[in-house]
C-alpha cells in the first residue's frame, strides 16, 4: 500500500498537471477564436471565386470559341499526389490520428488502382509518420502553421499545379480536417486538380449564368488568371480549416484532461484520507494496548 508521502506527492503532481492542461486549454481557446474569424472570412470568398469560375467557363464555352486551361483538362489517372495536413504538435486528441488513419486507408484502397501514389505532408506529425515508409515518395512543406500566410498557400498551389501541368501527377487530392465546432472536426478528402468548378445545376437559380459577358483583354486571359487563384484559395481554405480544427481539438482534449485530473485528484484525496485515518486508528490502538499492558 502506498505511503501517505507517496499519495501526497501524487496529488501534488496531478494538481500541477491540471494547471498545465487548464492553461493549454485557455491558450487553445484564444487561438481558436482567431482561427474561426479567419476561416469565416475565407469561406465566402472561396465559394464566390468557385462560382465565378463556373460562370466564366460555362458562359464562354457556350459561345463559338471554346477556351481551355491545362488545370481544367482531365486525363487517365495513373499517378496521384495526396496532400496530408496534420499539426506540428500533439496533445490534440484524435486530430492527427484520424487524418493519418484516413491517409493509410487511401493508400491501401488505391495501391492497385494507381501506378504511383505520392505523399505531400503539411505538419510535422504527418511527416514523421510517412517518412519512415519505404517505397513511398514523400515531400514536405514545413512550418506553414507557425505563421499562416496566403503567400505560402500560393507557393504550394503553384508547385502542385506545375507538377500537374508537367504530367508528373495526374491528380492532386487534399486531406484535412474541416472545422465544424470545437468538438466536431470532419476528415475531408477533396480534389485540388484537375479543377472541377461547380456545375450549373448546383448553383442557385438566380446565380446561374444567364448574361453574356465581355472579357478584357480576353476570356482566355481571365480564365488563366482566375484558375490559379482558385487553386490557391482551395489550399488556403484547407490550411485555415485544419488550423482551426487543431485548436478546437486541443481545447477539447485539454478540457477533458483537466476534468480527468480533477477526478483522479478526488480519488487520491479519498485514498489519502482513508490511509491517514487508518494510521491514526492504528496508533490509537497501539497506545491503548500499551496502556493496558502497563496497568496489567
Amino acid at each position: 500500500m502506498a505511503s501517505l508521502r507517496d499519495i501526497r506527492n501524487r496529488i501534488k503532481s496531478v494538481k500541477n498537471t491540471q494547471k498545465i492542461t487548464k492553461a493549454m486549454k485557455l491558450v487553445a481557446a484564444s487561438k481558436l477564436r482567431r482561427a474561426q474569424d479567419a476561416i469565416n472570412a475565407a469561406r465566402p470568398y472561396a465559394v464566390e471565386i468557385g462560382q465565378a469560375l463556373q460562370r466564366v467557363s460555362s458562359s464562354v464555352n457556350e459561345g463559338d470559341v471554346e477556351i481551355s486551361n491545362p488545370l481544367l483538362e482531365t486525363r487517365d489517372v495513373k499517378k496521384v499526389l495526396l496532400v496530408v495536413m496534420t499539426s506540428d504538435r500533439g496533445l490534440c486528441g484524435g486530430f492527427n490520428a484520424n487524418i493519418i488513419r484516413r491517409a493509410e486507408l487511401f493508400l491501401k484502397e488505391n495501391q492497385d488502382t494507381y501506378e504511383e501514389i505520392q505523399i505531400a505532408t503539411i505538419g510535422r506529425r504527418g511527416h514523421e509518420h510517412f517518412r519512415k515508409k519505404e517505397n513511398l515518395k514523400v515531400r514536405d512543406y514545413p512550418d506553414l502553421f507557425n505563421k499562416l500566410q496566403f503567400r505560402d498557400a500560393l507557393e504550394v498551389a503553384q508547385e502542385l499545379s506545375s507538377d500537374y501541368i508537367k504530367g508528373e501527377v495526374d491528380a492532386v487530392y487534399l486531406l484535412y480536417n474541416e472545422f465544424k465546432s470545437a468538438i466536431n472536426q470532419i476528415v475531408t478528402l477533396s480534389t485540388l486538380v484537375p479543377v472541377a468548378p461547380e456545375s450549373e445545376e448546383e448553383l442557385p437559380e438566380d446565380e446561374r449564368a444567364v448574361l453574356e459577358y465581355i472579357y478584357e483583354p480576353s476570356a482566355q486571359d481571365v480564365l488563366d488568371r482566375l484558375i490559379p487563384r482558385y487553386v490557391a484559395t482551395l489550399v488556403w481554405r484547407s490550411l485555415l480549416e485544419s488550423n482551426a480544427s487543431e485548436h478546437g481539438a486541443r481545447m477539447s482534449a485539454m478540457d477533458s484532461a483537466t476534468k480527468n485530473g480533477k477526478e483522479i485528484e478526488d480519488k487520491l484525496t479519498l485514498q489519502y484520507n482513508r490511509a491517514r485515518q487508518a494510521n491514526i486508528t492504528q496508533e490509537l490502538m497501539e497506545i491503548v494496548g500499551g496502556a493496558e499492558a502497563l496497568n496489567g
